[in-house]
């Protein structure tokens, strides 16, 4: 495999790590991801007490008083009244101000947890994923080069933003960067806040992302990944592989990297 220069010359070349001979599988992409995004939930609950904080109460059928009988009305827990007078119906969810049918629990368990093999398997096919070139272009505006893209480990000193896009442009993935630039905004013409979301464009995988992760963050579509924090989220957002950029101690410590990932961990970091 070719090893660019900053500049988005070929420098010289090295053997890719097994790893990424891996085939791409996107039912295991998606089981993993679907487990990364659980640990994003956040609990949610409702007060005990909520819609039966009243004088409500159900009566029964056969008693004398209060009972609603022969009047036309349901028999249903209706408020007291001065005067023996009974009032809306409470406390049963079909009334107003009710309480709710099945209310959220906070003991729901939410986490889809997957067995720690298995994500390592999804893992090591995200990365896999990567050099599939036709399976990148056909949903990335990228032609010309090989996939994976290895670059010298300079990039990684990279801290401002414009130097990195001048990067990202000599390595020919300027076409989508612009098409990632453009926010896609999501809501009707009645609806008065109206949310911006970036389409994924590529991720630059390195060994420390110190610098370059501030000159990153400033890139709509473009995400800056330490190779010990490799999610399969981040590698396959939506079960599809996107443009990938190695430097070259992240290619290196790879393997490495991915023996050591185990969900058990992520879920304790809570990403």
């Amino acid at each position: 495999m070719d090893v660019y220069g900053i500049d988005g010359k070929v420098a010289r070349s090295i053997e890719l790590p097994r790893v990424f001979s891996e085939s791409f599988r996107k039912e295991l992409v998606l089981r993993a991801i679907l487990a990364e995004q659980s640990l994003r939930y956040q609990p949610k609950g409702r007060n005990l007490m909520a819609g039966l904080r009243t004088t409500a109460t159900y009566v029964g059928n056969y008693k004398s008083y209060r009972t609603g009988r022969h009047m036309g009305i349901a028999i249903r827990p209706r408020e007291k009244l001065g005067g023996g007078a009974m009032g809306y119906v409470r406390r049963i969810p079909s009334s107003v101000k009710g309480r709710r049918a099945h209310a959220q629990k906070v003991e729901k368990r939410l986490i889809e947890s997957i067995n720690s093999k298995e994500y390592i398997l999804a893992l090591k096919s995200a990365i896999g994923g990567f050099s599939d070139s036709a399976l990148v272009k056909s949903s990335r505006n990228f032609e010309g080069r090989k996939l994976p893209i290895v670059v010298d480990n300079k990039i990684e000193s990279v801290a401002k933003t414009k130097e990195l896009i001048s990067i990202l442009q000599a390595l020919g993935i300027g076409a989508d960067l612009e098409k990632s630039h453009k926010p896609k905004t999501k809501g009707d013409m009645r609806s008065k806040q109206k949310r911006r979301s970036y389409r994924n464009s590529a991720i630059i995988i390195i060994k420390n992302a110190e610098k370059i992760g501030k000159a990153g963050r400033n890139i709509p579509g473009v995400d800056v990944c330490s190779i010990d924090k490799l999610t399969v989220e981040k590698l396959s957002p939506g079960g599809a592989p996107r443009i990938s950029i190695w430097s070259e101690d992240a290619v290196k410590g790879v393997e490495e990297a991915v023996s050591k990932a185990s969900f058990k961990r992520l879920s304790s970091d809570k990403i």
